[in-house]
């Protein structure tokens, strides 16, 4: 049964960042992975892009503000990105009785854009 269901989508030329504002950005919104996971890519602001729109698609599947923090994105061993709930938000899922997460990002040079689906039990 899907429980929840976000989307949204981030224009690139809004991530790229110089080291300042990065900085400032990455403690208000990213995780640690996250800035060393764009960082070692190419064409970094699509990464930065992609996981605020995963982030921000993960809020509006659960129907309210998460912190920025506590959204975090991971990748399987595959390489498939997986929403990663951390601090007060961990057991998010479980109070809300959603078994998975599923996400998908795609990004061009242009545009990011997340899709987040919420699947109970």
């Amino acid at each position: 049964m899907i429980l929840g269901i976000g989307m949204d989508v981030a224009e690139v030329a809004r991530y790229e960042f110089d080291a300042a504002k990065l900085a400032w950005f990455a403690r208000k919104v990213y995780t640690d992975e996250e800035v060393r996971y764009a960082l070692r890519k190419r064409n970094r602001a699509e990464r930065f892009a992609g996981f605020f729109a995963a982030k921000e698609a993960t809020r509006k599947a659960f129907g309210h503000a998460i912190p920025w923090r506590e959204v975090g994105v991971s990748h399987a061993p595959s390489g498939k990105p997986v929403v990663v709930l951390s601090g007060r938000s961990a057991d998010l899922p479980a109070r809300r009785g959603v078994a998975a997460i599923h996400l998908t990002i795609t990004h061009t040079a242009t545009v990011a854009a997340a899709v987040v689906v919420l699947e109970g039990r």
